[in-house]
């Protein structure tokens, strides 16, 4: 071989190498291909075989606890109101007559539930939501309120009006604003004639004054209608009752809850602090039920009373006294009797014999001198110390010698 040809060879060599190396990588490329086809961005090499990377691991997945879900607080309910029961009225149960606007209303259906066990009463609502003593037009309570009694001939009537009272009153052709002193001249012309109406009647009634409410405006003329109210009522021979402190709290504001007839803490008004719930209803006729129960003759509310007895009879005879019992009384004891135990004097009453002076405690208590140490006592302080006597042996032991 020449020299120029052994050049030339050497000269390819590199070349041929390099496609051999070529060739290898890729035959080992398309050999791995398959199983480490998501490793060809960082290429392969014999650890990844040996030890994989955690990508490569596999792994059970991990269980993943749902999380609990918080569980509702259950509100406690509230306890459950009695079933009333519900007798059927009597042909000839004795009526009472619940008068007014809404209130009233309100009222009528606390007073049914309060002698709903009682067939000798019924309770008659004949209210009108809308009335008043202002709008004598919508409803004219004086004039229609003697019709109302010859059609229902109730044993008493109960009036509760003036909710709807705190706007302009028409007085002649000038419309008064609420509490002037011309629109309070003709307010309590207007409720006298309502008295007056009733009291010609001669049929018992009440008269509920009205309560608080959540407008503290309205307080204020509420307060200054119910002293009408009552005026009216005592001057005409009926009874007012006053329940404006069963919806306030002990400082006179109003709530929206209070106390019911039980004492439990119940809802009593609306959210528009007006009007009454059923609870508020119930507890605006327990205000009623002590003055209606002395009118129709019944013991308490609810009880049983015969229809022939006449309004304000009482219902049964009362029962003859029972005899006096005789207590045998001890007369009481005197700590200054000397009889008690027997003597003649008290404790301390005379003195004691005096014991003699000479001896160690008489001297130690009188004089204060206190007997003289025994000597080798531990409170012989004698110097120098006193000789102590000789004890003498014990022959005793001897015996078993």
């Amino acid at each position: 071989m020449s020299v120029a040809r052994i050049r030339q060879s050497i000269r390819r060599a590199p070349v041929l190498i390099l496609a051999l190396a070529v060739l290898v990588v890729t035959a080992a490329g398309a050999f791995h291909a398959p199983a480490f086809a998501q490793e060809e961005s960082r290429g392969w090499s014999l650890r990844d075989l040996l030890f994989p990377r955690r990508s490569e691991r596999i792994e059970p997945p991990v269980e993943v606890q749902p999380r609990p879900k918080p569980k509702k607080k259950l509100k406690p309910r509230p306890p459950a109101e009695p079933e009333t029961p519900i007798v059927e009225k009597t042909n000839d149960a004795r009526v009472v007559l619940v008068v007014g606007d809404f209130l009233a209303g309100g009222l009528a259906e606390g007073l049914d539930t309060a002698f709903a066990d009682n067939p000798a009463v019924r309770i008659v609502a004949r209210s009108n939501g809308s009335s008043g003593f202002v709008r004598d037009d919508v409803y004219n309570w004086p004039a229609q309120i003697k019709s109302l009694i010859e059609t229902e001939k109730p044993a008493a009537v109960i009036v509760m009006l003036g909710s709807n009272d705190r706007q302009q009153m028409k007085v002649g052709d000038v419309r008064e604003q609420p509490r002037s002193e011309n629109w309070t001249k003709e307010y309590e012309r207007r409720t006298d004639a309502l008295g007056k109406a009733l009291q010609e009647t001669k049929v018992p009634f009440l008269w509920v004054g009205m309560p608080a409410f959540g407008v503290s405006k309205m307080n204020s003329d509420m307060l200054a209608f119910n002293d009408i109210y009552h005026s009216v009522a005592q001057s005409h021979g009926g009874e007012f009752v006053d329940v404006w402190d069963g919806f306030v709290d002990e400082n006179g504001a109003f709530v929206t809850s209070g106390p019911d007839i039980n004492g439990q803490p119940v809802r009593l008004r609306s959210d528009d602090g007006i009007n009454v719930t059923k609870a508020g209803k119930r507890k605006l006729a327990f205000y009623t039920e002590k003055p209606l129960a002395k009118i129709l003759g019944l013991a308490a509310p609810g009880s049983i009373t015969t229809v022939s007895a006449p309004a304000g009879a009482p219902v049964e005879a009362p029962k003859p006294a029972a005899a006096p019992v005789i207590v045998d009384r001890t007369a009481p004891m005197l700590l200054g009797d000397p009889a008690l135990d027997g003597g003649t004097e008290l404790l301390g009453a005379a003195q004691p014999a005096r014991a003699d002076p000479n001896l160690p405690g008489e001297k130690l208590i009188l004089e204060g001198k206190a007997p003289a140490a025994s000597p080798g006592r531990v409170d012989d302080f004698s110097w120098p110390p006193k000789p102590t006597a000789v004890a003498q042996p014990d022959t005793t032991t001897g015996i078993n010698q």
